[in-house]
């Protein structure tokens, strides 16, 4: 009987219910799981899950009984958003609050009294994504409600409910009208009405009633502070100084004795270590585990770096929440720089600590949280430290570190000469790989915890670490390109080892992707020795997918969109910045939070009065971790070394100039067509391939090759590196990586 018992168990389990395949990516990506971490638990491929959630296949048993369940479980923790009627301009009823994404901003609560009043011609905010719509532009705001009275939706001593606690989206832009009216410009053309007096008073009201904040993205993290951004009226009705003074921008904050931090300590606010700056945190110590926090961000202080946020920060007020919106939205709600923003990204998606299941006495602890890098933080190898570590500080004073004691993984910056015949062509034609970095940053397995130092090691390509080893017996004359040996001219290709592109001369430091790269080039590798970390996982995989996510959506918010034919990619990023320069502003910001949050990981000393041999602040952090930095550099410097030995083994054709993730090589034409090799509308099959997901390659620019010859001539630079200037054909000084 209990075999029949067994079977009708079994045959249950085959049809075990399971949510449509969209809800079922939501519910894992509300919980802060990745694909791989599903494959895993479930002990399936990646591409298995990948499919499910597609709706290309249904798991079979044993899996999918288990599948089901812990979409259950992730279902109760994440109930998905109730249908909500979408009232017209004409509507006379109010529409019911529908509960946010938990990765999107939530849309306006509609209280029972009269709304705050929506900027005629501009949509609400849809979770869905999609085109963004551009806030209209006004002269002067419409009056508005009395205040954000979200919270009297709510019965009365009623707490709010969870979906209800950011109505209004994750930040607001706060400006004064020429009538005196204070104003809170928020995500989706909601205007509200600010009555506080004083900044201590403001930050009162932001946790208390304006509904602002984004959910978490993880479930064991914790949601994002509400963001205010104050303008240069906002400012001056607050007494706070239009520009900070040379000292104040040198110090990064205005003096502690100003009366607004005054008023702060006086209310029992207080502030960060970085004090009352461009990005100012206010805070009182949580309670009962509810934070009390709000970010302020300063445009006319250089919050919103030009380089990073172009004109941001002359934007109307409007103009800028749907700029920093649409960034929240897609990525997080900036709580910094770029960079700073890139590396919170990190933590947020894998925080540190997560609840223990409840003890005898039924009490949860904190507990570590597998797959981050944890609460504290760990020595880097002594190759891995930067100059001035404190791991260096027995060295001579004036010692240079070589490749035999120092790991140095950088982009590439090489150029050579143009051969005769490349000097018959008649034009140089740039290609440029889309957000490279991140896409090295996919799949790759780093170290989560120290290294282990290991003598005359056995090379694992699967085992982050740093090894020392002789790679100067590897000719790029003869190598595998695939399965197949190909013979090439070594003298026209970078050596895929070091930045400067020459051959190593001896025994140097390198990452794995690039001690794994040699033996895929067909050479042996024989380690000295080695820093390996045997606890590791591909910890940068949600970050990764975060930032593509946001990159690709803002893209065809552009009118760019994957998978299109190579001509038409083309025709379609010919002026995309144009069609909407502020989502433009976001494309670049996106950009620059994938290497600002990747140059975190090896943050320098920034001044306070360190000196060589001491430790800085950022060595405190979890996340300062050089070897990480140093393996993301090294894939995306060998992902596009691979690409360019395909390309010559096929084509024939040599790079004449490298610089980071830019490529230039001299063609007939004008076009990225007349060098990329495409048959029948397909690329080279592990080449070059045109498109807009990241890894794959657009335009950077084309000049002449006469061009190319008088820039060289005019500085007496037979090797200048040409790719540094092909967008424009402007010579500077200047380098912005791109």
């Amino acid at each position: 009987m209990s075999e029949l018992f067994d079977a009708i168990d079994a045959l249950v389990a085959s049809r075990a219910p399971l949510p449509p395949p969209d809800e079922r990516r939501r519910l894992r990506k509300a919980h802060g799981l990745t694909v791989e971490e599903v494959a895993t638990a479930l002990k399936v491929r990646r591409a298995t899950v990948s499919g499910w959630e597609a709706g290309k296949t249904e798991p079979r048993p044993p899996e999918r009984d288990a599948y089901a369940r812990l979409l259950q479980q992730l279902a109760e923790l994440y109930p998905p958003p109730a249908a909500v009627a979408v009232p017209t301009e004409d509507a006379a009823a109010p529409a019911a609050t529908t509960p946010p994404h938990p990765n999107e901003p939530a849309t306006p609560a509609t209280p029972a009294t009269p709304p705050p009043t929506h900027v005629p011609g501009t949509p609400a905010p849809a979770p869905a994504p999609g085109p963004i719509p551009k806030p209209a532009r006004t002269s002067a705001p419409s009056p508005v409600s009395a205040r954000p009275a979200a919270r009297k939706a709510a019965s009365a001593g009623a707490p709010d409910a969870p979906e209800s606690r950011f109505a209004n989206g994750p930040l607001a832009v706060v400006d004064v009208d020429a009538e005196g009216h204070v104003l809170a410009y928020c995500t989706g053309g909601l205007m509200l009405e600010v009555p506080a007096k004083s900044i201590p008073a403001l930050v009162e009201w932001t946790l208390r009633e304006a509904k602002l904040g984004q959910p978490r993205l993880s479930g064991p993290g914790r949601d994002a502070d509400p963001l205010l951004v104050l303008t240069g009226a906002a400012l001056e009705r607050y007494g706070l100084p239009a520009a900070l003074s040379d000292g104040e921008r040198l110090a990064g904050r205005i003096a502690e004795g100003h009366k607004v931090v005054k008023q702060l300590t006086r209310a029992g606010w207080k502030l960060t270590k970085r004090g009352f700056g461009p990005w100012a945190r206010i805070y009182r110590p949580a309670q009962g585990g509810e934070r009390s926090c709000v970010q302020l961000c300063i445009p006319s202080w250089n919050a919103l770096d030009p380089r990073h946020w172009g004109a941001a920060a002359d934007l109307p007020p409007a103009e800028l929440a749907r700029v920093l919106g649409v960034y929240a939205s897609r990525v997080m709600t900036p709580c910094g720089s770029t960079a700073v923003t890139g590396l919170e990204l990190m933590t947020a998606l894998h925080p540190p600590t997560r609840a223990s299941q409840p003890d005898a006495d039924g009490r949860r602890h904190s507990e570590h949280n597998p797959g981050s890098l944890g609460s504290d933080p760990v020595d880097c190898a002594p190759c891995e430290a930067p100059d001035g570590h404190p791991l260096l500080k027995d060295l001579p004073r004036f010692h240079v570190r070589g490749p035999g004691e120092k790991l140095f993984e950088e982009a590439y910056d090489w150029a050579r000469p143009m051969t005769d015949a490349e000097c018959t062509l008649r034009h140089l034609v740039g290609i440029d790989v889309n957000l490279a970095f991140a896409a090295g940053a996919n799949g790759l397995n780093v170290g989560l915890g120290a290294p282990t130092h290991v003598k005359s090691p056995v090379f694992d390509p699967k085992l982050p670490g740093s090894w020392l080893v002789d790679l100067s017996h590897v000719d790029l004359s003869r190598v595998k390109a695939g399965k197949q040996w190909v013979e090439l001219d070594g003298d026209l290709l970078p050596s895929p080892f070091t930045p400067k592109g020459e051959r190593p001369t001896g025994p140097a430091w390198y990452a794995t992707p690039t001690v794994a790269y040699a033996q895929e080039l067909g050479y042996e590798v024989r380690p000295l020795e080695a820093y390996v970390r045997h606890d590791n996982g591909r910890y940068l995989d949600g970050w990764y997918q975060r930032l593509r996510d946001a990159y690709l959506a803002t893209m065809a918010d552009l009118g760019v969109h994957a998978d299109m034919a190579p001509a038409d990619f083309l025709a379609a990023m010919d002026g995309w910045a144009e069609r909407d320069p502020e989502l433009a502003i976001v494309v670049s910001a996106v950009k620059a939070t994938v290497k600002g949050g990747l140059g975190k990981l090896r943050e320098r000393p920034r001044g306070e009065g360190w000196r060589p041999g001491e430790p800085w602040r950022a060595l405190s952090r979890p996340t300062w971790r050089p070897d990480i930095r140093a393996a993301v550099i090294s894939r995306t410097r060998i992902n596009l070394h691979r690409k360019m030995v395909r390309h010559a083994a096929f084509t024939g054709q040599y790079p004449v100039a490298v610089l980071s993730d830019c490529v230039v090589y001299a063609a007939d034409g004008t076009s990225p067509l007349d060098v990329l090799p495409y048959r029948d509308g397909k690329p080279l099959p592990g080449g070059f391939k045109l498109g807009v997901n990241p890894g794959l390659v657009k335009h950077e620019g084309t000049q002449s090759v006469l061009w190319g010859e008088e820039v060289r001539e005019r500085f007496d630079a037979p090797e200048l590196n040409l790719a540094r200037y092909i967008k424009d054909g402007t010579v500077t000084g200047v380098d912005d990586g791109e």
